[in-house]
């Protein structure tokens, strides 16, 4: 199942939180999941300067919270917030909905999966080599501290008439090992040649959990 299905998906309820969270009633959840996919689709289309990985939903009942994770915040947010609150405006469009919109930076991009996935892409859709531009992003993905990367390229690589798919591994990427965090992104390179599919898997660190403190209290009874 591991080299089968989304990684993401696979892993939701134990190392992955869904990026849509809410409820609703059968007779209003088809119109929600919509608008969340207009409100994704907006933001990737319009602000895929400000390097989006991912956008999460959380919906109540007087608002929609909003939460961009991007690699260039201060593109969004704008001059004395401008862009976001004009963001805010069309996004309430949307949904019609009042909207809260939250931004948290992604502080190494190299190890963000779907936006290495969209750099190979944009590199692509420049007519780049394919072969040199997936191992520089696999080795520089590596040397930034991830325990492995695999990159799997499918098209018509270099013009050729048939399609074909490329591939390249590097260090260790356990498909199979529900806790292991597995960060995964694909992307689509528009070419003159058709389309080239880019899917990228990144095997980072284990979010190790603190050990939690124990209370004045509880120390007292022990030492009673």
């Amino acid at each position: 199942m591991g080299q089968k299905v989304n990684p993401i998906s696979f892993r939701l309820g134990i190392t992955e939180n869904w990026r849509s969270r809410w409820y609703a009633r059968k007779k209003e959840f088809g119109g929600l999941v919509v608008a969340d996919k207009r409100l994704r689709d907006f933001i990737k289309a319009n602000y895929a300067f400000a390097l989006i990985s991912r956008v999460e939903i959380d919906r109540t009942r007087d608002e929609v919270r909003v939460t961009l994770f991007c690699g260039r915040p201060g593109v969004i947010i704008g001059r004395k917030g401008s862009e976001v609150d004009r963001l805010r405006a069309r996004l309430e469009e949307i949904v019609k909905q009042k909207v809260d919109i939250n931004i948290v930076e992604i502080h190494h991009p190299e190890m963000d999966a779907q936006l290495v996935a969209e750099g190979i892409a944009e590199q692509l859709c420049k007519r780049a080599s394919f072969k040199r531009t997936v191992r520089k992003a696999a080795e520089t993905t590596l040397d930034a501290g991830a325990k492995g990367v695999r990159i799997r390229i499918a098209g018509r690589l270099g013009g050729a008439e048939m399609s074909r798919r490329e591939m390249i591994s590097l260090g260790s990427i356990p498909l199979h090992t529900l806790r292991a965090k597995i960060d995964y992104g694909f992307a689509e390179a528009l070419t003159v040649m058709g389309k080239i599919g880019v899917k990228v898997w990144i095997h980072l660190e284990p979010v190790v959990e603190e050990p939690q403190k124990e209370t004045a209290h509880a120390a007292d009874a022990q030492a009673g």
